[in-house]
């Protein structure tokens, strides 16, 4: 934990490893979670990053290389859904909108059977069908390379 006066109880999770490494996804896994079926958001704030500056939520995830995962990327100003297989990131959808940095931002994914929808800041972005993880697994917030990111005030609802 790490202090922010900023944050809702003064306190964040922080990823603060300043690693390069271009194709490195840091996860904070909820251990006690597994589902098919949720509604996921967080706060996030992009702090800090040469290479990248991202934060995201991973759901079903079976293990650190196989999982979705909705990002918002505060370098290219974008947000960008992929799935991760055996490792290797594909993107399904995605919208180009202003990520600024320092500034508290929301994400939100929604998994319902084969159907997820990213939203944005209270917005909704776009929503993308995909079959290849289709049991219940975990929960992560994500980050990328040397993203120093901090997140709040996470909130899971598993659904029915």
């Amino acid at each position: 934990m790490t202090a922010d006066q900023t944050a809702a109880a003064g306190k964040v999770i922080e990823q603060t490893s300043t690693d390069r490494t271009d194709y490195r996804f840091p996860l904070a896994i909820h251990e006690s979670l597994s589902a098919a079926n949720v509604d996921v958001e967080v706060r996030f704030k992009a702090v800090a990053g040469k290479t990248d500056q991202a934060g995201g939520i991973a759901v079903r995830l079976a293990d650190a290389d196989n999982y979705y995962v909705a990002r918002a990327n505060a370098l290219e100003d974008n947000v960008r859904f992929y799935r991760v297989v055996a490792g290797r990131r594909e993107q399904l959808e995605g919208a180009n909108l202003k990520v600024s940095p320092n500034e508290w931002h929301t994400l939100g994914l929604r998994a319902e059977g084969q159907r997820f929808t990213v939203s944005f800041d209270g917005k909704k972005l776009f929503s993308a069908t995909d079959r290849t993880f289709a049991e219940a697994g975990g929960v992560a917030l994500w980050t990328k390379s040397d993203s120093v990111t901090r997140f709040d005030q996470f909130k899971i609802t598993v659904l029915p």
